[in-house]
């Protein structure tokens, strides 16, 4: 992939990940993976990482890719790609809020998108815990077996999963730690 697809792809992505950076790995996911760019492992690798770092996801990702298949000049080009749409639309809405601040066409489209966005938030999260935590079988008949009912989650990761929620949830654990704790347990376990 030249750098010019790379920028017309992640202009592609910037352009339609209406609800922030999550929303993001469900296109990102369906463009880099299903055209061969990066492998499914390589991407929820990546979307880890990203997620661990500072910054706004998806901006993380395209930054990522772009250094993973171009180096700096792939970095710079996927992220000025992926942030250049919603510096225009920003740029746009700006320039013309006060005029349609009260519109009731602007408030129905707004209250429209919130459901929507919120369906697209939980499509990533649902991906990325079947990945992380399940093992899917092949086929049905598969998992309607001893073995394929046994090892349907993976299970050491479930339980860290499960750990790390608790401490999270009951504790107040800063999210640095539990990141730092995760890490240490993938590369002491997995």
């Amino acid at each position: 992939m030249t750098l010019l697809e790379l920028f017309g792809t992640f202009f592609y992505i910037g352009l339609f990940t209406i609800g922030g950076g999550v929303v993001a790995i469900t296109l990102m996911q369906q463009t880099i993976v299903s055209k061969g760019i990066i492998s499914l492992d390589q991407f929820y690798n990546m979307v880890a990482i990203s997620e661990s770092t500072p910054g706004p996801l998806g901006t993380n990702m395209a930054t990522y890719i772009g250094y993973k298949l171009h180096g700096v000049p792939g970095a710079l080009v996927t992220t000025i790609g992926e942030a250049l749409p919603s510096i225009i639309i920003i740029l746009i809405i700006a320039r013309f809020l006060q005029k349609f601040n009260q519109n009731i066409y602007v408030k129905g489209a707004l209250n429209f998108l919130r459901p929507i966005t919120t369906g697209l938030i939980l499509v990533p999260v649902l991906q990325v815990f079947i990945f992380a935590l399940m093992n899917i079988p092949q086929t049905w008949t598969e998992l309607f077996t001893k073995e394929g009912l046994t090892n349907l989650f993976k299970w050491p990761s479930l339980i860290a999963y499960s750990i790390f929620a608790f401490l999270l949830i009951k504790f107040k654990l800063h999210p640095i730690i539990i990141i730092l704790l995760g890490a240490g347990f993938g590369i002491l376990f997995l």
